[in-house]
């Protein structure tokens, strides 16, 4: 017995089903895990994801089609597909096998079809697909397997890694199999993993049985020691066994008696057909494996059959499939390297004779281009095109190689490489994409690529934040240029830079001669920098009207920029546009945390805490979801300072401690501000002011082109803090500052008030507290009214004056509905002074507990309503005029805090509430 093969491991479980029979010796642990999940989700405990792991020919196929087999017999709609080595390329290929292909398919064509014109946008199309998929699982439990999940394209790879949690209250199991790298595989909540070990002595001596029909003799069981407990390979030497005898010699190596001694039995044309489907693939189709040998597919009948017969390949309709892929790849094994190199070169160049798309030539490219190939370089470089949008990575690694097969002094080495910069600028790769362009810079190209190369490294150098070497290089490249377009977008590129400097009004001029050129030229790319960039100038020269006039433009004229248009309309106050501007956006494919972000802007300004929470929430989990999280700082930032709204210290100083992670691991100026002006509201907490008073001073000495984008929404509490902190100068920077931001905004009610506020507080003026409490009554934000009110009301209280009272109220009043527990709590003390009695208290100034009904918010509990109702997720986000994505954050708070695992669950705590929680609206 092997010593890594323990006797009894795999055994059957006392008192589990008669699971054991040929096929599954040795897997009736794992079988019964299977089986237990499926009755877990099939009665209403939510989904659940299984993982089956082990290295080929270890079993995983079988065990999976073994499940499928149960689930449906337990009335399970099947999803069963499987993906390939060479269809890495193919969007969603993976998963579209199994859905489109049941009995009945879980998504019919139409719907499919829909899914494929927005492969472009990962985030909308994951989400479309787990709709349609909640939808079908509403009634009736999913199972969907995939088998081979290494193979996986990327999108693929990216839906099996998102949809799981999504979709985790719903009925819906997920069952995938590979090979010993879980790194692949998204992990959510629910994961059972089975690794799948060797088989047992035991195991192993009743597959013997199984094949040889009787007693196993000593020499077959010594014989068996070589397949290392691998069913599959021991399977293939016991079919060599039956075949020949059991005193045929002992192999030299586990595969040769299953595979090796069928192979030199077949006739050379079949064996010259077998090797031509190794290289094409598992599956292939006779049409190509034909042209591959160059003979008609009805002169290949006599081969195909053989190939059957030999057990070696399945016919499955559309397409012939070895039986197993360690038989691929033992024929494929016998080739030699140069001539798989020249099949697969071959290949590639009879798939695109016969009008294939790039996708399907360029893994044979992969394996067998040569240097100065220019028809692999040219399909290449095509195939990263059509792939950029859905899988910049995989894009990326194509165009980069595509960039290696061209000879070093070609003269089109340039335009393979600045779509290698753009790939790799695209995948995020920014510091590769940069060393690249140095690298095609250093041959000295002619002033005209100079400057397009420079220009494309542009965007690089903005995501790197190098802000000085963006404005060198876009000068230097400005000196050099004659194409009118490329000039348009390298001035395009410097404005952006300037809009980072201290001279804001020479970077304006650059924006106007930038957009002025991209008109002229009819690029539109240039149009959409120049008027990105004087967006950005505006919004941090605090320019509210004029950041407005810049993003609805380029809102127009790229949607993209939606986002960008609704939070420069928030700044000026007009949040009824910004709400309808978020309406009309709807479920838009194009970048939905942006337009995340841009809710949660809306909802802070409206004092609506807890759903601003939620947005941030979302929107974290959408970028990391894309693996791109450029706006965490921003993110975490605005979490902290909720949570110091709500009194949660705990909470802001875990928000902290992920910025100063971010920041660390990615540093930049924009980033460094925030995160200074994060620490100085946390230490100004934690009671050390003048701590606090130097982090403010810093972001106004070190980062004067934020400090309208930072400070404009906390002008007021950075006032408080520097008075706190002793530094009165700073607080009358600060107010100066806020009276300037007033005479440029002169329409903006927060601006005005802001800036009485601010004065108020440096002058003790109770006079200009009433003047900045009347502007923001005008105004759509609650939060500066209240902080105003509660000002005035303590003013006035120190006065004597009997006003102070109705001032406090409304402060209280307002901090309570938002949320903000703690600065309910500063107000109250006053107030019950003011009226020499106990402010009353609220349900919600108690600290809202952790778990339980009364842990959720408002937004959480219509939102459970909604789902026990039977509304699905994309239903309840219509209903309550929020995008899926939001609901999706709302239902997974709903369920750690009630502790439920389904809708199911869930369904049954709303009806115990019972009509008096429906009445109390909450």
């Amino acid at each position: 017995m092997s010593p890594d093969r323990p006797e009894g491991e795999g055994m059957a479980v006392p008192g589990s089903a008669a699971l054991s029979r040929p096929g599954l010796r040795g897997r009736e642990a794992e079988l019964e895990r299977l089986r237990a999940l499926i009755e877990t989700v099939r009665d209403g405990e939510g989904g659940a994801i299984a993982l089956l792991l082990g290295e080929p020919g270890i079993g995983k196929t079988a065990l999976l089609q073994e499940t499928v087999s149960i689930a449906r017999a337990h009335g399970f709609v099947v999803s069963h597909g499987r993906a390939e080595e060479l269809h890495e390329l193919a969007p969603l290929a993976s998963l579209a096998s199994g859905l489109l292909h049941g009995d009945p398919p879980l998504l019919s064509s139409t719907d499919f079809a829909d899914l494929a014109g927005h492969h472009d946008q990962r985030i909308w199309l994951v989400e479309r697909l787990a709709q349609l998929i909640e939808e079908r699982s509403a009634g009736t439990p999913v199972l969907i397997a995939v088998d081979d999940v290494q193979w996986a394209d990327p999108l693929s790879r990216f839906a099996l890694s998102v949809m799981p949690a999504r979709l985790l209250s719903s009925p819906v199991l997920w069952l995938l199999t590979g090979r010993n790298d879980p790194e692949l595989y998204g992990r959510g909540p629910r994961t059972t993993t089975l690794p799948l070990r060797p088989l047992s002595d035991t195991a192993l001596a009743e597959l013997a049985r199984d094949v040889l029909g009787g007693d196993v003799p000593t020499h077959v069981a010594e014989l068996l020691d070589g397949a290392g407990g691998n069913p599959f390979l021991a399977a293939e030497m016991l079919t060599g066994v039956a075949a020949s005898g059991a005193d045929a010699p002992e192999p030299p190596e586990r595969l040769v008696l299953g595979v090796r001694d069928r192979l030199a039995g077949l006739r050379p044309g079949t064996l010259h057909f077998l090797r031509i489907g190794s290289v094409l693939g598992r599956a292939f189709s006779l049409a190509d494996a034909a042209a591959l040998c160059g003979r008609p597919a009805s002169g290949l009948s006599t081969e195909v059959d053989e190939a059957i017969a030999a057990a070696l390949l399945h016919d499955e309709g559309e397409r012939l499939l070895f039986r197993h892929d360690l038989l691929r790849q033992a024929v494929y094994a016998d080739l030699a390297p140069s001539v798989r190199r020249a099949l697969h070169r071959e290949a590639a160049s009879r798939l695109v004779a016969a009008g294939r798309s790039s996708t399907d030539a360029v893994p044979h490219l992969l394996k067998s281009a040569e240097p100065g190939d220019q028809e692999a370089i040219g399909l290449l470089g095509t195939a990263a095109t059509d792939v950029i949008a859905v899988m910049p990575d995989l894009a990326a690694d194509l165009a980069v190689r595509a960039l290696e097969l061209v000879p070093p002094h070609a003269p089109m080495v340039f335009d393979v490489g600045e779509r290698a910069i753009v790939a790799l600028t695209r995948a995020g790769r920014y510091t590769q994409a940069r060393d690249t362009g140095d690298t095609l810079l250093a041959r000295q190209p002619p002033l005209d690529v100079f400057a397009r190369l420079q220009s494309v490294l542009g965007d690089t150098l903005w995501h790197l934040d190098d802000v000085h070497e963006l404005t060198r290089r876009s000068t230097a490249a400005l000196a050099a240029v004659t194409d009118p377009t490329i000039r348009a977008r390298l001035t395009a590129r410097q404005a952006l830079a300037r809009s980072r400097g201290r001279d804001l009004g020479a970077a304006r001029e650059t924006g106007e001669r930038a957009l002025a050129e991209a008109e002229r030229s009819g690029d539109r790319e240039a149009r959409v920098l120049a008027l990105w960039g004087l967006g950005e100038i505006a919004l941090n020269a605090g320019d509210c009207a004029a950041a407005l006039e810049h993003h609805t433009a380029l809102s127009v004229f790229d949607t993209a920029f939606l986002p960008e248009e609704a939070v420069a309309r928030i700044h000026m106050d007009d949040f009824d546009a910004a709400r309808r501007l978020l309406r009309t956006a709807g479920d838009a494919p194009l970048r939905p945390a942006m337009l995340t972000w841009a809710q949660g802007t809306l909802n802070m300004g409206l004092g609506r805490l807890d759903d601003a929470d939620a947005d941030l929430v979302t929107a974290e989990r959408l970028e990391a979801d894309l693996h791109v999280p450029g706006n965490l700082v921003n993110i975490r930032v605005n979490r902290g300072l909720l949570a110091m709204l709500r009194g949660d210290r705990e909470a802001a100083r875990e928000h902290l401690d992920v910025v100063r992670a971010s920041v660390a691991e990615r540093p930049n100026t924009g980033n460094h501000a925030t995160h200074q002006y994060a620490e100085a509201v946390v230490a100004d907490g934690d009671g050390d002011h003048a701590a606090a008073a130097e982090l403010v001073r810093s972001v106004q000495r070190d980062h004067p082109f934020l400090r309208w984008r930072l400070l404009r929404p906390h002008v007021v509490q950075a006032v408080r803090i520097a008075l706190r902190g002793g530094d009165r100068n700073l607080a009358e920077d600060l107010a100066a500052q806020a009276a300037e931001h007033a005479t440029r905004n002169p329409g903006v009610p927060t601006a005005q008030g802001a800036a009485a506020h601010a004065a108020a507080l440096v002058n003790a003026d109770h006079e200009l507290l009433e003047r900045a409490v009347h502007v923001l009554l005008t105004g759509p934000r609650p939060l500066p009214l209240a902080a105003a009110s509660a000002d005035l009301g303590r003013a006035l209280l120190a006065a004597g004056d009997p006003a102070a009272t109705p001032a406090l109220t409304r402060a209280h009043d307002i901090y309570t509905q938002a949320g903000a527990d703690a600065e309910a709590d500063r107000v109250r003390t006053h107030l019950e002074r003011a009226t020499s009695r106990s402010a009353r208290r609220t349900g919600s100034l108690r600290p809202r507990p952790g778990q339980g009904w009364d842990a959720l918010t408002a937004s959480e509990r219509k939102v459970a309503r909604l789902i026990a109702a039977g509304h699905t997720n994309r239903s309840a986000a219509e209903a309550l005029v929020v995008s899926p994505h939001t609901v999706n954050t709302h239902l997974a708070s709903i369920f750690r805090k009630l502790s439920v695992r389904s809708r199911v669950h869930l369904a049954r705590i709303v009806l115990a509430e019972g009509d008096a929680g429906t009445a109390g609206g909450g």
